[in-house]
């Protein structure tokens, strides 16, 4: 039976889950039509970067600076990875593939001489989701509504340019709640999974998402495991039942 203090802690954590599903379900979608699969490792790994700038310059780890330096990063990738994926089409991918190494050993030779250097990238990469603030919700619900009325009310009329930046902004904010890894496989895994869903794809990969994260930090709960790393294997295997379930028709 949950007490009190347990129900403080999950709520927030279920809360966040949700609110970066709400997001990175469309987001995903449209990763998959357009081929980048790992733009969202990059771009969040450029947003971590970022964090970690301001962080070896003294900022608050929580304060404004830090954020504007983690958005101010995201959005920078971003403007290149749309340059680069007007200017080298064939190859995006690829490049994609070079920002995300180069950005992450940036941040490994950053934290080199930091005696806490492990433990913040453990956080960067697996997430705290279990300490989300809830005061810091409400502030990040306002960003991703802001973003979903923008995606869906403009659609395709956002542009290249339009997505890369909707991203970059909603994957700063996703990063700093749940981890670069959670990030990607909420991004990708019901996005994938429900590539053959005929009728209500996007409740499909909603209901995925809301699953996996409920699910994991259930486990959590009685395991004592990590809930980000638990997550993420939970909503993988929920992927894969859905995916074979509705498994889409390859062209011969």
């Amino acid at each position: 039976m949950l007490d009190s203090a347990t129900f403080g802690i999950l709520w927030p954590a279920l809360v966040a889950g949700l609110l970066v599903t709400a997001t990175h379900v469309p987001l995903g979608m449209q990763v998959l039509k357009r081929g980048i699969v790992f733009i969202d490792l990059a771009v969040a790994q450029i947003a971590g970067l970022g964090v970690i700038v301001a962080d070896r310059l003294g900022f608050e780890p929580q304060g404004a600076a830090v954020q504007v330096a983690a958005l101010g990063a995201a959005l920078g990738g971003a403007l290149l990875l749309n340059w680069t994926d007007k200017r080298w089409p064939a190859v995006q991918e690829a490049v994609i593939g070079v920002t995300f190494i180069v950005a992450a050993n940036a941040a490994i030779l950053l934290l080199a001489t930091n005696p806490h250097g492990a433990e913040n990238l453990k956080d960067l990469l697996v997430g705290q989701i279990l300490w989300a603030d809830p005061a810091r919700l409400a502030l990040v619900a306002l960003l991703y509504a802001a973003i979903l009325v923008l995606w869906f009310g403009l659609g395709e009329r956002v542009g290249r340019i339009g997505f890369y930046l909707l991203f970059a902004c909603a994957v700063t904010a996703s990063v700093q709640l749940v981890g670069v890894y959670l990030v990607f496989t909420t991004l990708i895994v019901p996005a994938l999974a429900t590539g053959g869903v005929a009728r209500g794809r996007f409740a499909a990969a909603y209901a995925l998402g809301a699953l996996g994260y409920a699910v994991g930090l259930a486990v959590s709960l009685v395991s004592d495991l990590p809930p980000g790393p638990l997550i993420v294997c939970i909503m993988t295997l929920l992927g894969i039942a859905v995916f074979l379930t509705f498994r889409p028709r390859i062209p011969s």
